[in-house]
């Protein structure tokens, strides 16, 4: 019987460079560091207000005065970017979604406090209509619930820049409108807002994976039964990406999103292979939730969990990542 010492083993062995923690870090091909990370935030009116969301533990709808100290928080973390959503008030809800423009409105009045006093700090404004809607959906809606895309653009459009107005650095259309990002660059060129960048959802799906976030926007009752399948891509779709990626650049778009980001990681290396473009990826509010139930109730470990999840879409080809983790990543990663 041949004896194990004598078999001829190749020459090649993997297992050489994971020898030890400073041969693998030596070796590694993805690196995670705060600069791949913007922290979304939810914000509300009113004066000292932190609530609580029942589907997201751990993250909180903040009045203005809560977000300029999460504001100074991410400064001091070093982290580049907050992404802010509105929470607006029932009775400022209409079937247009007016209040979405409102030059004295919620996002706006957020983005020149914090500009005021964090001018370094990047912001991205969400550009659409859902939180503004009675009903819920991201555009103007017919008879038949169908949401009506001309019109739409031209309400997103005078959001856009109301938000440009009020000092952003990146509007970031979400809605899924066809020609919206046009529209908004031209219309931004027109008003001199030429350093004011457009963040495109190129890619984002009709996904299950929202649910949190409607919750915390109070969008989900508004929407009740419905669905946004008229104009957020089809899961089953993946070339498809590639025509509305392709549009939205050459509409005028900066960088675009890919959205939800774990369960679509083949669309952000396909995007990222085939466009020289900032690509940025959403870990939406169902895949923060889903990780985090999964640590609360011990089958699986929290830190880790998250930390392989954010190294999987950075591996796959995000250049930034809009993350509910991102504070705790970074305390981690300052470790």
């Amino acid at each position: 019987m041949k004896k194990y010492t004598d078999i001829n083993f190749p020459a090649i062995r993997m297992r050489r460079t994971r020898r030890s923690d400073s041969l693998r870090r030596l070796v590694e091909e993805t690196n995670l560091s705060v600069n791949d990370l913007i922290y979304p935030a939810f914000v509300m009116e009113g004066k000292n207000q932190n609530e609580s969301i029942k589907s997201m533990p751990g993250i909180y709808r903040q009045s203005i005065d809560g977000i300029l100290k999460t504001a100074e928080k991410l400064m001091s973390l070093n982290i580049p970017a907050i992404a802010i959503f509105p929470i607006i008030d029932k009775e400022k809800k209409s079937n247009d979604g007016k209040e979405a423009y409102n030059s004295k409105g919620l996002i706006q009045k957020t983005i020149r406090h914090i500009k005021s006093k964090f001018p370094e700090l990047t912001i991205i404004t969400d550009v659409a209509l859902d939180p503004f809607t009675t009903h819920g959906q991201d555009g103007i809606i017919d008879g038949n619930n169908y949401v009506l895309n001309d019109i739409t653009v031209e309400i997103l459009t005078k959001q856009a820049i109301s938000h440009a107005e009020a000092g952003t650095d990146i509007v970031a259309p979400s809605d899924m409108m066809d020609g919206r990002i046009g529209s908004i660059r031209n219309a931004l060129e027109k008003n001199n807002f030429h350093n004011t960048l457009i963040l495109s959802y190129a890619a984002k799906y009709a996904s299950c994976f929202y649910g949190p976030f409607r919750d915390a926007v109070r969008s989900k009752d508004n929407l009740a039964g419905g669905n946004k399948n008229n104009y957020q891509m089809d899961p089953k779709n993946s070339d498809e990406s590639l025509r509305e990626v392709a549009l939205d650049i050459n509409e005028g778009a900066d960088i675009v999103m890919i959205k939800p980001a774990m369960m679509y990681q083949d669309i952000i290396t396909k995007i990222k292979s085939e466009f020289a473009i900032p690509v940025f990826a959403y870990q939406v509010s169902g895949e923060y939730a889903m990780l985090r139930a999964a640590a609360d109730a011990g089958y699986l470990d929290y830190k880790d969990s998250v930390m392989e999840s954010l190294l999987s879409i950075k591996r796959s080809g995000a250049s930034g990542i809009l993350t509910y983790n991102a504070i705790d990543i970074a305390h981690w990663l300052n470790e």
